[in-house]
């Protein structure tokens, strides 16, 4: 070999290393600012993600964007995948208990707690709607994207009332099962030993992440809707029609109010989750059909197991014999359903439970994700450890509150109602008025001097929030404009007009003076 070949061999792998490491500098520089959507996720660092990514079938994705071919391919059964998942996650037994609050403890007749709730749930449906957009545009969920409308530091507050919110939701579906499986067993299954039942098949279903999760919901619906049938045979030849709780005029206009405020603010709950189950879907997807789809879909299912609920909640307030043999608890009034059918009875009372299940593992993955999107030291933590841990919270809340879930539904929906309507002002004008043209970068989703400051939205949201506090009625506060109004729950509807006078030239402001 010649001595210039030899110098050549010596100096070509330090050229070649060189030049790689100059490569994965700038490759490390560029990812430190921006999160481009055709990269993939970054490999687990820590020792516990290293563990859970060797999990089988255990998703440990974290809060970023889900690469554009990660995504899945449209299909001729994408469009019906959407539609079955919402239906399922929609057609929950909890809402059957909403349902009978309407002619049970409102003492609406059929008639008005019906059309209440069909048209307060298409409401807050469309809002719904309108959210789930987000995750086939960005791949980000619902509240990393809520940092290009609130601002990045703003935003964080809507996650930590997002996760009060899922507790609460979690928490009520807890103890309707835990009711229903003890009223099965004839008492003999305690019902906080049901409550544990339904913690853990939850958390067993989210921890696997959200392909499983979408999987089962695509059949989950199937054995709740034959159920609901059941119940219609055997429970709707005993529906009253007729009953009406005699109140002024003035009264029953403020109930109706509010129970339209109470079917809006079960939909309202959904929105702040509802881009998360598309992050798989690719921005090929039409905004207008992810919208039309989920609201349709939402829709139906909440509509078929609400009126189911209206319907025996005037069977147990007209029936003696029926409010003394299954009480006037959730489980019973379910119970009330199957009276006379036996063994079938109790065995369709476990699919409610099933379909529970359904409705609760949705909000148990995303809370995982909430405690990611917080930051800081959570940021760092596997989402299946947060998901554990909320688990248990929410067990141990709904153990506590067991025997009072009518006043824990009366008093916890309209509070979700009242921020998530502001929060969806804010997004729908920022997106209509001063992002039409300025379109959005989705690589800065962590990036936060290139993210809005959020003052604008930050000081509207809390404006939003004392016009909720005057207008809201509720069994613990009434607010002068409530008072005013006879009692009916105005916070919702004033929050939300409070947020959406104030935002508009607040934010103009902030782009004036500020820029971004």
């Amino acid at each position: 070999m010649k001595p210039e070949d030899v110098e050549k061999a010596h100096i070509s792998p330090t050229i070649e290393i060189l030049s790689q490491f100059n490569l994965d500098k700038s490759t490390s520089n560029s990812s430190s600012n921006d999160t481009d959507l055709a990269k993939p996720d970054p490999v687990p660092q820590t020792r516990c993600q290293r563990w859970i990514a060797r999990l089988k079938n255990v998703e440990g994705r974290g809060i970023g964007p889900i690469a554009i071919e990660n995504r899945e391919p449209i299909t001729s059964s994408t469009i019906l995948h959407m539609l079955l998942m919402w239906f399922s996650m929609t057609l929950a037994t909890n809402n059957i208990i909403v349902g009978s609050m309407g002619t049970l403890v409102i003492g609406l007749s059929f008639r008005d707690a019906a059309l209440c709730a069909v048209f307060g749930c298409l409401a807050g449906n469309c809002t719904v709607g309108f959210m789930s957009i987000w995750g086939p545009r960005s791949g980000n969920r619902t509240l990393i994207v809520a940092r290009y409308f609130m601002g990045y530091y703003p935003s964080k507050a809507c996650i930590i009332l997002n996760l009060f919110t899922n507790v609460g939701y979690s928490m009520v579906n807890s103890v309707v099962g835990g009711q229903i499986l003890s009223v099965v067993s004839g008492g003999r299954l305690s019902v906080i030993v049901g409550i544990i039942i339904i913690a853990v098949a939850s958390w067993v279903m989210a921890i696997f992440g959200m392909k499983i999760f979408q999987l089962y919901e695509r059949v989950a619906w199937l054995p709740q809707l034959l159920v609901i049938c059941v119940m219609i045979g055997s429970a709707g030849p005993h529906f009253d029609f007729n009953i009406q709780t005699p109140m002024s005029p003035e009264n029953l206009i403020a109930q109706r109010l509010t129970f339209f405020s109470l079917a809006l603010s079960i939909a309202l709950a959904w929105a702040p989750l509802a881009a998360d189950y598309y992050v798989y879907l690719p921005p090929q997807m039409k905004s207008y059909r992810t919208f039309l789809v989920t609201v349709f879909a939402a829709t139906s299912g909440m509509s078929v197991v609400l009126l189911m609920g209206i319907g025996l909640g005037t069977v147990i307030a007209n029936s003696a014999h029926h409010a003394t043999k299954y009480g006037t608890t959730p489980g019973g009034v379910l119970m009330t359903a199957y009276d006379g059918l036996g063994g079938f009875g109790k065995f369709c009372a476990v699919i409610n439970v099933l379909a529970l299940v359904a409705n609760n593992t949705p909000g148990a993955y995303s809370m995982g994700m909430n405690f990611q999107m917080v930051g800081g030291m959570f940021g760092k933590v596997p989402r299946p450890v947060f998901t554990t841990f909320t688990t248990i919270i929410y067990a141990a809340c709904a153990m506590g509150g067991r025997d009072r879930l009518y006043e824990v539904f009366k008093s916890f929906l309209p509070l979700i109602g009242y921020w998530v309507m502001m929060f969806v002002v804010i997004v729908f004008q920022e997106h209509t008025i001063f992002r039409r043209n300025r379109g959005y970068d989705w690589s800065q989703w962590n990036c936060r001097d290139k993210l809005p400051l959020g003052i604008a939205a930050a000081v509207a949201f809390l404006v939003g929030w004392a016009g909720a506090i005057v207008g809201m009625s509720q069994g613990y506060y009434i607010g002068p404009i409530a008072q005013m109004a006879g009692g009916a729950d105005l916070g919702l509807w004033l929050g939300a007009a409070f947020t959406a006078i104030l935002f508009p030239p607040l934010r103009a402001l902030e782009l004036k003076f500020i820029g971004r």
